[in-house]
């Protein structure tokens, strides 16, 4: 009985492998191999954090000249509280960074991770985007936050495609019909990780709703922005990443994106793989207002709209209170505002102005649970900088 039974099943099970790998091929969706062997195969339903060798990679090189962060005196003085150590074990923390007035105060890493291990931002590499858009717009090469997409994306001179401007793609106010389901293997997200070919992927969707009036946080306006850089500037966005933020800011490491196939695009809504110590950087130039030690990487004027709220709704028409270009943010916590950079498993780029502090979090896991669209270990890892930081 038993034999018969795991006959039985073992033919069911083959017979499902078979109509998956016949639709795979029969719809064209051959990313989905990929995918699996990224997940499912290796025992997770997400992508893991250091899985940028999975795919190929552009190089953002730093320069000779490295700025290292000193060490305050205080460094690593204080310890995390019992329950904050049990948090960044359950939720499988890779790194726990605090930066106070330009100096570290507290570090640590756990899993074999350490100062120099690189993993995926996720989508805080949207806010790296929204860097480049401001200093292209410096340049010059972008006439601003209102200049329509259509003028380098000709897909997007006509229909409710023309209404479409740099502001509504930095603000996910797009209108555009991008399907963002995390956990539908078919849908925007997972064919645009996995996919080899991003850019003919951004085409087959439209502009369906006025642009520029509603918030709905959509991967693929990134990806287009990343796109309108490329075409504005006639450079990568690793490149350009590289001679205006990475050697500028004296980054440690280089750093690796991610793109959808040898010498292709970046996957700009994702996929910039670095440590945490560089990731803080970020933090700390939009500290300072689009300075770097005294030098304007990115206009000041550019850097503080940017964590500005961006005026728009939510679908059910209340205010919208969270976003600007593409930070987050957190207008009053504990008589603090804040604004941060976030990614899909938990990673974070936190800056809190008052306090001069930059806390980076990097991990596998965050809480499903949110609290006004902020994920709850959010005010954790807040509360967590606070309490090893001052």
């Amino acid at each position: 009985m038993l034999k018969k039974l795991l006959k039985g099943l073992g033919i069911t099970l083959l017979l499902i492998l078979l109509l998956l790998n016949a639709f795979i091929i029969f719809t064209g969706r051959t990313y989905l191999y990929k995918g699996m062997a990224d997940t499912y195969f290796k025992g997770r339903s997400t992508p893991g954090i250091d899985n940028y060798s999975s795919f190929d990679n552009r190089t953002i090189a730093n320069d000779v000249a490295v700025q290292e962060w000193p060490n305050s005196k205080t460094c690593n003085q204080k310890e995390l509280s019992a329950k904050f150590m049990e948090k960044n074990t359950r939720l499988a923390t890779a790194a726990f960074l605090v930066i106070r007035n330009d100096s570290v105060k507290y570090e640590h890493y756990w899993d074999g991770f350490s100062d120099t291990s690189r993993t995926n931002s996720f989508s805080m590499a949207k806010t790296v985007v929204s860097i480049l858009t401001g200093i292209a717009i410096d340049e010059g090469k972008i006439k601003g936050v209102d200049e329509p997409v259509g003028d380098f994306l000709p897909e997007f001179k006509t229909g409710m495609n023309a209404k479409l401007t740099i502001r509504d793609l930095l603000t996910m106010s797009s209108g555009i019909n991008f399907d963002e389901d995390y956990k539908n293997p078919l849908a925007f997200p997972a064919e645009a990780y996995y996919g080899p070919d991003l850019e003919k992927l951004l085409y087959k969707y439209k502009v369906t709703q006025e642009p520029g009036k509603v918030f709905e946080y959509l991967s693929g306006n990134t990806a287009i922005l990343g796109l309108v850089i490329t075409k504005a500037t006639g450079k990568t966005i690793s490149e350009y990443t590289s001679e205006k933020l990475w050697k500028p800011m004296g980054a440690r490491l280089p750093a690796l994106w991610s793109v959808d196939h040898k010498d292709g695009l970046e996957k700009a809504f994702c996929c910039f793989n670095s440590n945490a110590r560089d990731f803080a950087r970020f933090g700390e130039l939009y500290l300072d207002s689009g300075r770097w030690h005294g030098k304007q990487l990115v206009s000041q004027a550019y850097a503080l709209q940017s964590v500005k709220i961006a005026g728009l709704v939510d679908d059910d028409g209340s205010p919208n209170l969270r976003y600007g270009y593409s930070w987050w943010i957190l207008p009053e916590y504990k008589g603090h505002s804040i604004f941060y950079a976030r990614g899909i498993l938990g990673q974070y780029i936190i800056v809190i102005p008052d306090q001069k502090m930059i806390i980076v979090r990097l991990g596998k896991k965050r809480e499903a649970e949110k609290r006004h669209d902020h994920p709850v270990d959010l005010f954790d890892w807040i509360d967590a900088g606070l309490e090893v930081g001052m």
